[in-house]
């Protein structure tokens, strides 16, 4: 467990560490009591696939069935940026997304935050940066937390959103 919360970087946040213990079914339930007690049923997250192969996205479609069960503890997915309080970002930001995601994060209202998700999101990944690429998140919009891996767990995905939150942006 302690493995996965060293995979969730951050970038300019004062982090917090969250002690999950047991087993997976434990840290799991122990996970979404912490959500719960934290969003109150309030979160919105908007999603942006600026590029990626879509492994990423598969790990965030399982945080909706019913073993996660994010809908649950009161964080939904929208379709509207104008409504989201995240802005989950995945892959590399191909040229034709760059200025799709620019626009998706101004609609956004203040306070936001931006969780780029994967690999691919933190540094380009193995597309890098090319004529079709422009890399990682940080490189086109303002990035407040990395999760790493390819593709991250869906509950990496749950503690990088607990993680985020937990800090208010200057």
């Amino acid at each position: 467990m302690f493995d996965i919360l060293a995979r969730i970087r951050h970038t300019g946040l004062l982090t917090e560490e969250l002690p999950v213990h047991g087993t997976s079914a434990e840290a799991l339930s122990d996970l979404q009591r912490k959500l719960q007690s934290v969003f109150v049923r309030a979160l919105r997250i908007r999603h942006v696939d600026a590029g990626s192969c879509n492994g990423c996205e598969l790990e965030i479609n399982a945080l909706s069935n019913p073993y996660y069960n994010l809908e649950g503890v009161g964080i939904a997915f929208v379709a509207s940026p104008r409504h989201a309080d995240v802005l989950l970002v995945t892959g590399p930001v191909s040229i034709n997304m760059e200025e799709a995601l620019r626009q998706t994060y101004d609609a956004m209202p203040d306070p936001k935050w931006v969780l780029a998700i994967g690999d691919c999101a933190s540094c380009g990944g193995i597309f890098g940066v090319s004529y079709a690429s422009r890399g990682a998140i940080r490189d086109v919009i303002p990035v407040d937390a990395v999760v790493n891996g390819c593709p991250p767990t869906p509950l990496a995905l749950m503690l990088g959103l607990l993680q985020i939150t937990r800090s208010v942006r200057p």
